[in-house]
């Protein structure tokens, strides 16, 4: 028995096999009598199948593709939030560069200063030791300096302007850091900020809709809501990390800086 199979350009070749198994099983059907029991499920089941995804393959090819991630949210935070985090980003990372860059060991205490203002007392050349501490405008180098202007009064004046001069270099630095605290307190704000807009154009939307609006009206007030958060977040949890570490480099190199200056002030002491 012989069964027929047309092909034609219009359907796909997985097509084009169901349909000729279909036509076989009809031929045995019609022949034998118990045939279109057992057939009927058989010839049913792939068809409907290739309908569904002949129905798919429809959809997808109809389908429109998705906005990338960037341009949601900029679309969601708007031009005015879209500048105030991008200027709060930049100054972030400014600072945190900066600060990496400054409160380290070897900056604030350079060795070579160290041996050298050493070297210097140990041969007697006071005058060539406070040249050099004066030109050298690390942390430690400013202390320096500050305690040999004061030698001359004695060394408990000298001790006291290397304390004062501690004070006032950490305090310097100090400030540079509250400025990481202060991005780090700001960027929630503006995300709450944001998250109100959102939420009161939403609301207006609602309230301006003499019938019940539509999800995708609502959606553009609640994403700004969200996404502003969710950014502002993502900026304050490092910033206030980078913070907190910084907080602890600074009390950490204080206390170097002053255990460094006082041990080489220290051979003034008896005197």
């Amino acid at each position: 028995m012989q069964c027929g199979i047309t092909v034609s350009g219009q359907h796909s070749p997985t097509g084009l096999v169901f349909r000729g198994i279909s036509r076989c099983l009809l031929v045995m059907a019609s022949v034998m009598p118990w045939g279109a029991a057992v057939v009927a499920p058989l010839v049913v089941a792939p068809a409907v199948a290739m309908a569904q995804e002949e129905d798919a393959a429809a959809d997808g090819a109809t389908e429109p593709e998705g906005e990338s991630m960037l341009v949601f949210y900029y679309k969601a935070l708007g031009l005015r939030y879209v500048i105030i985090f991008l200027l709060l980003s930049f100054a972030l990372v400014a600072l945190l560069v900066m600060c990496f860059m400054q409160i380290r060991r070897t900056v604030l205490m350079p060795a070579g200063l160290s041996q050298a203002f050493e070297t210097h007392l140990e041969n007697k050349e006071y005058q060539q030791a406070y040249e050099l501490a004066k030109a050298d405008d690390s942390y430690l180098g400013n202390v320096l300096a500050a305690g040999m202007a004061k030698m001359p009064s004695g060394y408990g004046a000298a001790v006291e302007a290397m304390q004062a001069e501690e004070g006032e270099q950490a305090m310097k630095l100090d400030h540079k850091v509250s400025y990481v605290s202060l991005i780090g307190a700001l960027s929630p704000m503006f995300g709450l900020l944001g998250t109100v807009d959102g939420m009161v154009a939403a609301f207006m939307v609602i309230a301006k809709s003499a019938t019940a609006p539509k999800p995708s009206e609502l959606a553009v007030g609640i994403s700004q809501a969200l996404i502003t958060t969710l950014i502002g977040l993502w900026l304050a949890i490092p910033a206030i990390a980078c913070f907190a570490l910084f907080k602890n480099w600074l009390q950490k190199l204080n206390g170097d800086v002053d255990g460094e200056a006082m041990r080489l002030m220290s051979r003034f002491q008896k005197k």
